[in-house]
């Protein structure tokens, strides 16, 4: 191998590869910086790609084929070796990949430091503006004194391993103003967005539309804390009330009651009845249960385990801990839908937790949204979904996951005005929480309201670019546009392989691409069977394939595939909807228009 290594050397394969590999990723780089900018459609960067990757082995050929001369480029078998100047060539080619690599680092470093923090900027500004208008359109104030966005506190402590807590504390405090009736209180994703950049409190609270911002520090020395709080007035950046507090975990309670009473009486609002207090527990439980919330909020398989022994070690030292089996309950259902866990161990355990929540405190609304996810998706029984989620609703109108849950009711139950009107209002409380954005993109996909389907999902994968879904909701609104080219395009992008499958085993049949729709169906089926029976059946409706389409339904029953509740919301399965068997099947799984209609949930928007 070393004299065609040298060969290699001598005609500078190596350093075209290397020049060219560099030349290339800078170029993705600055394209995919420029495309938003300019209003590009996503598939100029996917092109760009494609011919970069294509110029690679050419661009290796010519090195080999060709050796550059003083009379131009000719064929290297053409050129005296006596005459060659490919070691002069070399040595620019060094110069060159120096040069390339000086503008590439300066480029990282220009995107990590100045368009990276604005473009975080950009979008939150943009997606709150959008808010805004709404607001705007529908006669509300687009700002009310009686509003606050609760900053993370920033951690002031020696060991940055307790960053946890400054974060932890600040979302405590959250949840305790979020109690207070009149008071609009922005939630955690979009108030933690500004975690660590250098934004000024005016923009924050302009781009989050409140009045006053609370943020302070934390720190944190063994059983010793320091905690700092100050609220800002949004308007002129004035301090209106701050105080330290030194005490022991012991009193960290009372410290988050108090910072939320000074909160409420600086904000002049008016309390119906008596004003929300932190619940007591041990502190060493309470600092294992923040040290689970911070585990599980980073959403991979591995802190997901972390979160829950920590949880589970919370409840042997406080077992009457709600919170913890509430969060224990939330990280169980995550997992079993994202097939972390099996679905019908991952919905038992949920159960469990959330019953125990509740057998501790029955007006947890928590617990009670959790036990209507559980009704609604695993039990299919939407009855006891409505109940549980009418009493969450009248509990805690404002909580966010009980929106969350409650607008996935109403869309199953076909009400999507009302899911589109509950994640509307959702979002001007936490606009840069991607999930809310896809959860409105499939609403606005059940009401056939295809452009604005699209644009949630776009936001939505702006927020969070590998989000699940994402991709596919702007291929399947697309797809409802009759843009098949570009539906195929989304498909192919979805971050998801088993709804990348999916959505291209039904595109590709649209477009009449027979082999590779059968490829896609096929390696759906042999990786997915037990997890997206309903997606199978789905996919073979779509093709025509009436009677095979049933078998896969009967399945996607015996597997208890949650998917199954959207069934009768989809106008693509006109090929069953015209069968005699639908209305029966639909009867079977309590779906049919019948016992949807009979369901009584109402749901009234929060004011």
């Amino acid at each position: 191998m070393t004299p065609i290594v040298e060969e290699l050397k001598r005609r500078n394969v190596f350093r075209v590869a290397i020049a060219y590999l560099i030349i290339a990723w800078l170029t993705l780089q600055v394209g995919d910086t420029l495309a938003p900018a300019l209003h590009l459609p996503e598939s100029v960067n996917t092109a760009l790609a494609f011919f970069l990757i294509l110029g690679f082995p050419l661009a290796i050929f010519l090195a080999w084929a060709y050796e550059l001369t003083p009379e131009g480029l000719r064929k290297e078998r053409d050129v005296d070796r006596n005459k060659s100047i490919a070691h002069v060539t070399g040595r620019r080619l060094d110069y060159v990949i120096i040069a390339v690599l000086i503008l590439a680092l300066g480029y990282f470093a220009f995107d990590k430091f100045v368009l990276d923090p604005s473009r975080d900027a950009e979008l939150v500004q943009a997606t709150t503006e959008a808010v805004s208008e709404r607001a705007a359109e529908s006669g509300k104030e687009e700002t009310t004194d009686k509003s606050i966005a609760v900053l993370p506190f920033i951690n002031m402590s020696d060991d940055a391993a307790n960053e946890y807590f400054s974060d932890g504390i600040s979302e405590e405090l959250l949840n305790l103003l979020a109690q207070v009736p009149e008071l609009r209180v922005i939630a955690r994703t979009s108030s933690f967005a500004y975690k660590g950049k250098n934004v000024k409190i005016a923009d924050i609270a302009r781009e989050l539309n409140v009045g006053h911002v609370l943020e302070g520090s934390v720190r944190k020395v063994g059983n010793q804390v320091r905690i700092t709080a100050q609220l800002i007035h949004a308007t002129d950046s004035s301090h209106l009330w701050s105080e330290s507090y030194d005490r022991t975990l012991d009193d960290i309670f009372t410290i988050q009651d108090e910072i939320a009473a000074a909160v409420v009486e600086q904000l002049k609002v008016t309390l119906l009845g008596v004003a929300p207090a932190a619940k007591e527990t041990d502190p060493a439980a309470y600092t294992l249960v923040l040290q689970a919330n911070h585990m599980s909020i980073q959403g991979t398989p591995e802190t997901f385990e972390q979160s829950i022994a920590l949880y589970q070690q919370a409840l042997e030292i406080a077992p009457d801990y709600t919170a913890a089996w509430l969060n224990l309950a939330v990280v169980y259902t995550v997992q079993g839908t994202f097939g972390l866990r099996s679905f019908n161990e991952a919905f038992m355990l949920a159960r469990e937790a959330a019953n125990r929540a509740l057998a501790i405190n029955p007006e947890r609304a928590s617990a009670h949204a959790i036990l209507g996810r559980i009704a609604m998706e695993h039990d299919r029984d939407l009855a006891t979904a409505a109940r549980h989620l009418e009493h969450a609703l009248a509990l805690e109108p404002t909580r966010p996951y009980v929106l969350m849950v409650a607008s996935t009711l109403a869309r199953i139950l076909g009400r999507s005005d009302e899911a589109i009107a509950l994640l509307q209002y959702l979002i001007e409380r936490d606009p840069v929480f991607p999930p809310s954005h896809a959860y409105l993109g499939q609403a606005y996909l059940m009401a056939r309201r295809s452009d604005e389907a699209i644009a949630s999902f776009r936001t939505a994968a702006r927020l969070s670019p590998g989000i699940i879904l994402a991709q596919f909701g702007i291929g399947w609104g697309l797809l409802q546009k009759g843009e098949y080219e570009t539906a195929l395009a989304a498909m192919q992008a979805e971050s998801s392989e088993a709804y990348r499958l999916f959505g291209l085993a039904i595109v590709q049949h649209a477009l009449g691409q027979t082999v590779e729709s059968d490829a896609a169906l096929v390696e759906l089926i042999e990786k997915y069977e037990q997890e997206y029976a309903y997606n199978i059946a789905f996919v073979i409706a779509f093709r025509g394939e009436v009677d095979r389409a049933y078998e896969w339904l009967d399945k996607a029953v015996q597997y208890n595939d949650p998917g199954l509740s959207d069934l009768h919301t989809s106008y693509l399965l006109t090929a069953l909807k015209d069968d005699p068997r639908w209305l029966p099947f639909l009867e079977s799984i309590g779906k049919s228009p019948e016992q949807l209609a009979a369901i009584e949930f109402k749901v009234t928007l929060p004011k």
